[in-house]
Formats: structure tokens, sequence, C-alpha cells
């Protein structure tokens, strides 16, 4: 395995990504993290994917980890559409011809599902785990109302997330990893929030649209974002093109809950990627 870091400018923000690499290999896996998170967190499950000959890279996006700029901010939503197009084709350039993937977990499933009806990229397929189609708690409303006020006035507004990060997983380890991480942080802006929200629900509404292969799955007890949002986005997706799954009892990030639970997730996205290489 070789570590790489990556940067580029955009938007007149430098961002970061870095990449875990294996010699020719079989495919590459690029991967959209979620809200106040980094691609750094995603260091376990592409050594995973290394072990299998698979290369992995990870962008830090907007506001979030090693990218500059204001925390929780982002441009616009097709600025962020436009990081993953740099990512792919960074990703290319370092690997070859092999077939690429992308993943997307929890924000980032949003992006990347929403990438994937807008875009229509020519990859051979993406994973969305517990994608943020619709929010599992209803936020403060005089937060919402401020928020709405707000985004267009000055979208780079801040408001405090908040999370419970209890709810994040089973394994209180990784729960204690994440909070005392620098490089992961409790700020939302007006503009990135509300875009973000209103992306959720026009990708349930427009899963019709969807013409790339997609694994969606979703933790039955994830409090933190709606695996019915999922499921509703399942029932409007044509069936050729998605394989959906919910995993009973499981929390929000469930390649971070405990190990037998983990490895099962995992060997899940490699048996799913696979069977498209087949």
């Amino acid at each position: 395995m070789a570590y790489k870091e990556l940067s580029w400018n955009q938007e007149g923000t430098k961002l970061f990504a870095q990449g875990w690499t294996v010699e020719n290999p079989k495919a590459v896996l690029c991967i959209v993290h979620g809200f106040a998170e980094h691609g750094g967190r995603y260091a376990r499950p592409a050594a995973f994917f290394n072990e299998q000959g698979i290369s992995v890279f990870a962008i830090d996006q907007f506001g979030h980890g090693k990218t500059e700029g204001t925390r929780g901010y982002s441009p616009s939503y097709e600025a962020t559409l436009d990081s993953v197009d740099k990512l792919i084709a960074e990703a290319k350039s370092l690997s070859g011809n092999a077939p690429v993937f992308l993943w997307g977990h929890s924000m980032g499933g949003n992006v990347v599902v929403n990438y994937l009806l807008r875009r229509k990229p020519a990859i051979r397929g993406a994973i969305a785990s517990a994608p943020w189609l619709r929010l599992g708690f209803e936020p403060p409303k005089f937060k919402i109302m401020l928020a709405k006020f707000m985004k267009n006035i000055y979208p780079k507004f801040p408001e405090k997330a908040n999370l419970d990060t209890s709810h994040l997983s089973r394994d209180k380890e990784e729960v204690k990893k994440y909070d005392n991480d620098p490089l992961v942080h409790n700020q939302a802006t007006a503009g990135t929030f509300f875009e973000t929200f209103d992306a959720g629900y026009w990708a349930i509404e427009h899963a019709e649209a969807l013409s790339n292969d997609l694994f969606l799955f979703h933790g039955t007890e994830d409090k933190l974002i709606s695996p019915h949002g999922s499921s509703d986005f399942a029932k409007n997706a044509p069936k050729n093109h998605l394989t959906f799954k919910l995993y009973d009892g499981f929390y929000h990030e469930l390649h971070n809950e405990p190990e037998v639970d983990r490895t099962r997730v995992l060997n899940d996205m490699l048996q799913w990627i696979n069977s498209k290489l087949a």
C-alpha cells in the first residue's frame, strides 16, 4: 500500500484529498465522507479494500477536514458535485484504466446519489451508506427559522450542529475517537444545510432517473438520518439499477459498528463491487 496526498484549487478554495493505493488495482473506490467528518476517518476501510486489490481515494469536502474555508460551508451544491468530478479525475490519472466506483456516506451519500441522478457519470457503480435523504430527527424550530432567514442574506451563517454522537455507532470506542478527532467540527451553515436538505428530497422524488448501478444500505436504528428516506428512494428507483439492504439494529456509521458487524458490511460492499467487475 502507498499513501498519497492530493490538492487542487476550486472556487477559490484549496481542496484536500488522500489516497491509499495498490499496484495494478482491479478497481478504484472514491469516497465522499459525511457531515462534520473527513476522509481520514476512512483509513481502516481503505486498508480492507487495499487487501482486496482496490485503490481508495477520499476527498475532504468543502468546509471539512484539511480542505480550506469556513467549516460546514460549500460555495454551492453544484460546486460540491464538481469536486466529485475532480476527485474521480485525479483517481483515474493515478490508477490507469481501473474501473471506478463511488462510495458516499451520510451527507456524502446525499452527494453521491445526486451526482448519479444529475451528472450520470461514466463509472462502474456507486455505494451510498445511510445517505442523508431525510433527517432522522427534528431540528429545533427556532434554528430552522433563523437559518431560513439567513440562507439568502448570509449563507455562511453558522449554527452549532450538536449531534448526539452516541447514535453514530454501538462501538463506544469509535464514538470516543470521533469526539476526540481534532478535524471533526460541529458547525452547519445556513446555505449548505438547506441545499443539502432540499437535495435529499429532490433525490427521492427523482429516483426513477437512476441509470447507474447503486448499492444503497441503511441501519434500521439510525437516529441521525432516517432509514425511511432510503426506503422511499428504493421504492421509486428502477430495480435493475438498485441493490437495497437494511441492516437490522445497526446505527448510523455501519462501517464503524462493532468489529463483526462492520466486517459484514465491508464484505457485502466488496461482494457487490466484485459482482460489477465480473
